[in-house]
């Protein structure tokens, strides 16, 4: 029996000793496929650095992508003027459309707060392409409003025919001009 007792106590401490010593080998064996890559600790610890240097490079490169395409955002609602008829401050239909396109835009730019100009081509009086410029830019800035944006983010300026876009002297540069343009403040 005692025979029995030291021959099992000596495989518990053999199986003790084979466990211990695997257990605190320097390097450990990672195998995710049937090559199985032995990878030191500094190896791991470098390998963690790099993915985190990437993971914030990735995440520097998503920032400027976001800004680019917020920048983008701005200039393109910036520079999409809609247009009016002569002697009219009605919205034309695609005039319609793009305002709706710019009430989606600040509903998802809530903090940014907008000027709207009013303007008109050369013809008619001073005082009058003035009064047109405001009507026009009140157009717009009502619809925006019943379409939900607060009248608080939105100013009103009439510039009548002080800022002409084209200098034109015919129906095509006439056109261009009476217009409300979009400006962020």
């Amino acid at each position: 029996m005692t025979k029995r007792i030291l021959i099992n106590l000596g495989l518990l401490f053999m199986v003790s000793g084979l466990i211990l010593i695997t257990s605190c080998a320097k390097k450990s064996i990672i195998s995710e496929s049937a090559n199985a890559q032995i990878v030191t600790p500094e190896e791991k610890l470098l390998t963690a650095e790099e993915i985190a240097k990437q993971k914030a490079l990735k995440n520097k490169q998503r920032i400027r992508e976001e800004e680019l395409k917020q920048s983008t955002s701005k200039k393109r609602f910036q520079n999409q003027d809609i247009y009016f008829a002569y002697d009219s401050s009605e919205l034309m239909p695609i005039s319609q459309i793009l305002l709706r396109e710019k009430s989606a835009w600040l509903g998802k730019n809530s903090s940014i707060n907008v000027i709207i100009e009013g303007h008109c081509d050369e013809r008619g009086t001073t005082e009058y392409n003035l009064a047109l410029g405001e009507r026009r830019a009140l157009a717009a800035k009502n619809f925006l409003i019943d379409l939900g944006i607060s009248s608080s983010r939105l100013d009103t300026i009439s510039y009548g025919e002080e800022r002409p876009i084209n200098t034109g002297k015919n129906s095509a540069g006439w056109a261009k001009n009476r217009r409300a343009h979009f400006v962020i403040k």
